[in-house]
C-alpha cells in the first residue's frame, strides 16, 4: 500500500484501510511493535511460548476489534493494554514459573511446576529503534534474574511495574490500561517494588555485558568454553564466586557454593566429552552445550548454559535442558572435526 503520492502511508491511512479489511495494512500497523509486544509478555508469564500465544491472541482480537479503537496517534497503548489483559487471564490460567534456586514451598506439587525459560536475544530486535541507554534498559529488563523475581509479584502487580517502570508510562496511563484507578495502581507499585529489593541483587553487584567490554567477554567465552571442552573441573570452579549457584531445569537440584557444585561437575564433566557455542539469551551471556552421542557419532544439545557475572566471575549457571538450540540460532548438532 502506497499513498497517491506515492510516499509511505501515514498510520491514520493505515488504519483506515485495515479497518475496510486490508490485512496488509494491518500487518504494517502493528508489524514494528510485535517483538517488544512478545518481549513484554514474556517479563509477564516466563515463558517465550506462552509469550507468542499471548501476542498471537491480542493481535487478533485487536484485528477484530479495529472498529472500536479510538486513535489518537498511536496504536502502541491500546496494543499493550490487550496484551496485558492476554497476559493476565494466562498467568491465572497457568500459575508462575519459577527456577529450582528460587522454588518456593506452596504451589504446585513439584512434578507439576512449571520452570522458567530462556529468551533468546535475536527476538530483541526492535531494541535496534532506541537510544543506547535505552537499549541497555530494555536488556536489562529481561535478564533471568529481573523475570524470575517479576514471577513473585502477584498477577496485577507485574503488570503494573512493567507498564510504569519498564515501558514508562504514567500511572493515570497504566490506571486506564488496567482499567483500575491511579490509587490502585500506586498501591500496587509500592508493593512491588518492596518484593523486588528483597529479591533482587543491589545493581553494583550486576555485571552486564554492556559494562563488561568486547575484550573481557572474549577472554570470559574463551576461558569457560576452553575449561569444559579440556575437562578441566579445577578451572571451571576456579571462574566461580564462592557463593555460585548451579541449576538444570526441569531437574529440581541445584547446587550452591564451590564445593557443592565442584562435586557435580565432577561427574558432569568428566564423563563425556563436550563442545560449547556462545550465545546470548537474556542480555547476558549463554552457552549451547553439545556432549558426545557414540550412536550418532555426533555432539548433541545437552542444555543452554546461561550465566550471571558479577566481578568478573560466574555467580550463576541456569542449563536449560530442554532449551530448543535454532530458537538460539545455534545447530542442532556438531560434527566431531569442525
Amino acid at each position: 500500500m502506497r499513498t497517491e503520492q506515492g510516499g509511505e502511508p501515514s498510520v491514520t491511512e493505515l488504519l483506515t484501510a485495515a479497518r475496510a479489511g486490508d490485512g496488509d495494512a494491518f500487518g504494517r500497523l502493528v508489524g514494528p511493535l510485535r517483538d517488544e509486544l512478545r518481549a513484554h509478555c514474556y517479563r509477564m508469564l516466563g515463558s517465550v511460548h506462552d509469550a507468542e500465544d499471548a501476542v498471537q491472541d491480542a493481535l487478533d482480537r485487536a484485528w477484530r476489534g479495529l472498529q472500536r479503537f479510538e486513535h489518537h496517534g498511536s496504536i502502541r497503548p491500546w496494543l499493550y493494554k490487550i496484551a496485558t489483559n492476554r497476559s493476565l487471564t494466562l498467568v491465572e490460567r497457568r500459575g508462575r514459573r519459577e527456577l529450582p534456586a528460587d522454588l518456593s514451598s506452596e504451589g504446585a506439587p513439584l512434578a507439576e511446576r512449571a520452570w522458567l525459560e530462556p529468551y533468546p536475544d535475536q527476538l530483541m530486535g526492535w531494541t535496534g529503534r532506541l537510544s543506547p541507554e535505552d537499549r541497555v534498559l530494555a536488556r536489562e529488563s529481561v535478564e533471568l534474574a529481573f523475570v524470575a523475581a517479576l514471577q513473585h509479584l502477584s498477577p496485577r502487580q507485574r503488570a503494573v511495574l512493567l507498564l510504569r517502570e519498564v515501558l514508562g508510562y504514567s500511572a493515570a496511563e497504566a490506571a486506564e490500561l488496567l482499567d483500575t484507578t491511579v490509587a490502585a495502581v500506586n498501591s500496587a507499585l509500592q508493593r512491588a517494588r518492596k518484593v523486588l529489593a528483597d529479591l533482587l541483587p543491589q545493581t553494583s553487584q550486576r555485571q552486564t555485558l554492556d559494562a563488561m567490554g568486547d575484550a573481557t567477554q572474549r577472554d570470559v567465552v574463551k576461558r569457560y568454553l576452553t575449561a569444559w571442552e579440556a575437562g578441566d573441573v579445577d578451572a571451571i570452579v576456579a571462574m566461580l564466586t564462592e557463593d555460585a549457584r548451579y541449576s538444570m531445569p526441569p531437574l529440581s537440584t541445584w547446587y550452591e557454593g564451590r564445593d557443592a557444585i565442584r562435586g557435580f561437575l565432577v561427574e558432569a564433566v568428566l564423563q563425556h566429552r563436550w563442545r560449547f557455542r556462545p550465545v546470548r539469551a537474556n542480555g547476558q551471556l549463554a552457552f549451547g552445550t553439545y556432549r558426545w552421542d557414540d550412536e550418532r557419532l555426533a555432539y548433541v544439545p545437552a542444555g543452554l548454559d546461561l550465566l550471571t557475572l558479577r566481578g568478573g566471575r560466574v555467580a550463576e549457571v541456569v542449563s536449560f535442558l530442554d532449551a530448543h538450540f535454532p530458537t538460539f540460532g545455534l545447530p542442532a548438532q556438531l560434527a566431531e572435526k569442525l
